[in-house]
């Protein structure tokens, strides 16, 4: 079964809109990794200030791919170079052990 990584990000709600500019310029880099599945930007929808970074793939080893190469890298570029529009975040790990999807209709 697939590996899913989650990055939940603290952004300061002044903040907010960069942040999701910031991922809107970067879109589509993950998808052409190999054994990449699915990426989802969660915005919180209450009075949280945690956005969650949603990424499945087919292996740890596709995931650490990611991250080890040049298009994550490149996609990093902003908040290595106008800073940070977060305050923390810290990487959830988890193995699927059971999936359902949408029968289709």
């Amino acid at each position: 079964m697939s590996v899913v990584r989650i990055n939940a990000i603290t952004v300061p709600s002044e903040r907010a809109e960069e942040f999701e500019r910031r991922f809107a310029a970067r879109a589509g880099e993950v998808g052409k990794m190999e054994g990449f599945e699915a990426f989802e930007l969660l915005r919180p929808t209450d009075d949280r200030d945690v956005y969650l970074v949603y990424t499945r793939w087919a292996s740890q080893e596709a995931f650490d791919a990611w991250v080890a190469g040049q298009a994550f890298q490149r996609g990093h570029r902003a908040h290595n170079a106008d800073g940070p529009v977060s305050s923390e975040s810290a990487l959830w790990s988890f193995d699927v052990i059971l999936r359902e999807e949408a029968a289709p209709s």
